[in-house]
């Protein structure tokens, strides 16, 4: 068990935890899997309250044995917890009924990387070009540094896919109550082409039908949807165990086919900690008198856009390009020079820029007008892009490169500088707060393997949910 496949975890309150243990786990090597069946190793990151034993119980359960559990629960403590892990997984796998209970585990996620998985894409879209095929390396980790006009290949690496991973739905424990996997085998995903999302979601329904409920959930009766037909309608919780999803965020959506009918915003419970929300600290810290450095403050802002740059490049399938936002990030952290990071993020945006398939996978959705944007609440990115899924994607890369320029500024934040990487922390309500109150009206009407796309291009922190008022304004 010299390479466990890591689930990590992620409870609010913990941002900095899953950040140290990302950067521990990149420097191990270990890889990193979006569902339990995959999984040897559960990593939570964050003490959990007693609410959260049973789905975090539910979880591990559906691992296959010899699986392991650990919980980080302090800052500094991830590279020991997961070395302990890891000799606890080898003891299992010495035992006699934990080697036969390893090799099955093995032979499982071995058929499961060899079992096709149906290609799927933005619906109305023709099919690629010989440019939109993978490449034959599978990683373009250095690829674009010779700018030959390759930069297009890493979108079809579908492992999530325009929800691809089935997880957007998650049987097997994305909904925060732990259900067993049903094996769909899409744990890997498929390649996307532009023909529809058709034979995927039919393949889903299929077995929805079979099941006779979702997700723990009875089916509801039929009714009709949008085209006048009757179609069952079927209640899908989603979260908050979705890797590349917001940390709490449970979403309990109403689907009639493949269309999304009805959406209720839920989350884990955000109690107030004794840190504020790890994104938003500087401009808080400053706030409350403390004298912050506008290069500090601008550091961090940089890092909290490459970590939702990273997340949605991650749910689309660019697991590369994702993977180089989160080491971008993790080096500002970590108070690298602009020097040192400013040449890599400068690549990373132009692939990201001149990839028409990126683009035509994800424009589109989840159109949001600066006009509904502001009436509705919303500051930040969300309101500057005035836009869709990929311009969010655009802006948030855009204000890192321009935020690179500030990072050596010391000169203290000015007094009425309070507008975090999500927007402005002096408003009636926390910026995420408006976020998750848009998240209705995008997803309705919305094709369901799109939903996690969506979600991932605005990005909401709970953690801001337990914000305490700011000095000199009185939350709602």
């Amino acid at each position: 068990m010299n390479r466990p496949a890591v689930l990590a975890v992620t409870l609010p309150g913990a941002t900095e935890l899953r950040l140290e243990t990302e950067a521990e786990v990149r420097r191990r090597g270990w890889p990193v899997v979006g569902a339990p069946a995959a999984a040897d190793l559960l990593v939570v990151c964050g003490v959990p309250a007693p609410e959260d034993a049973e789905w975090l119980d539910r979880i591990e359960r559906s691992m296959p044995e010899p699986a392991v559990r650990v919980v980080v629960g302090e800052s500094g403590q991830v590279a020991h917890a997961l070395g302990t892990a890891r000799g606890d997984l080898a003891d299992r796998a010495a035992t006699p009924h934990g080697a036969d209970a390893a090799a099955d585990s093995a032979h499982h996620r071995a058929m499961a990387d060899q079992t096709p998985s149906p290609r799927h894409g933005h619906a109305g879209h023709e099919p690629g070009s010989h440019q939109d095929e993978p490449h034959p390396s599978g990683s373009q980790e250095h690829g674009d540094d010779h700018e030959h006009g390759h930069g297009d290949h890493e979108g079809h690496e579908d492992r999530h896919g325009h929800g691809a991973h089935h997880d957007g739905s998650p049987p097997e424990a994305s909904d925060g109550q732990g259900h067993d996997d049903h094996g769909t085998g899409d744990d890997h995903g498929g390649n996307m082409d532009h023909q529809g999302h058709g034979g995927h979601m039919d393949h889903m329904g299929h077995d929805m039908h079979a099941m006779g409920e979702v997700a723990g959930l009875p089916m509801a009766d039929r009714a009709d949807d949008r085209d006048e037909l009757r179609l069952d309608r079927l209640h899908v919780p989603i979260g908050p165990a979705l890797s590349d999803w917001p940390t709490g965020l449970i979403l309990r959506l109403t689907l009639q086919g493949d269309v999304v009918q009805d959406v209720e915003v839920d989350h884990l419970s955000v109690a107030h900690g004794p840190r504020p929300p790890f994104w938003d600290e500087p401009w808080l810290r400053a706030a409350h008198g403390e004298e912050v450095a506008r290069g500090g403050a601008a550091r961090r802002r940089c890092a909290a856009h490459l970590d939702s740059a990273g997340r949605l490049l991650a749910v689309v399938g660019w697991d590369d390009v994702a993977a180089r936002c989160r080491r971008l990030r993790d080096e500002l952290l970590s108070g690298a020079p602009r020097e040192r990071v400013g040449g890599d993020l400068r690549r990373t945006v132009r692939r990201v820029g001149r990839s028409g398939s990126l683009r035509w996978s994800i424009a589109g959705l989840g159109e949001l007008p600066a006009d509904r944007a502001r009436a509705a609440g919303v500051t930040g990115p969300a309101l500057a892009a005035d836009g869709d899924a990929y311009d969010r994607l655009l802006r948030w890369l855009s204000e890192t490169e321009r935020g690179l320029q500030g990072l050596d500024d010391t000169r203290p934040l000015a007094p009425d500088d309070r507008t975090g990487p999500r927007g402005r922390l002096d408003g009636p309500q926390p910026p995420s707060r408006a976020l998750l109150d848009v998240l209705p009206d995008l997803l309705t009407g919305a094709e369901f393997a799109c939903a996690r796309i969506i979600v991932a291009s605005l990005d909401p922190d709970l953690d801001e949910l337990a914000l305490a008022p700011v000095p000199g304004v009185v939350h709602a």
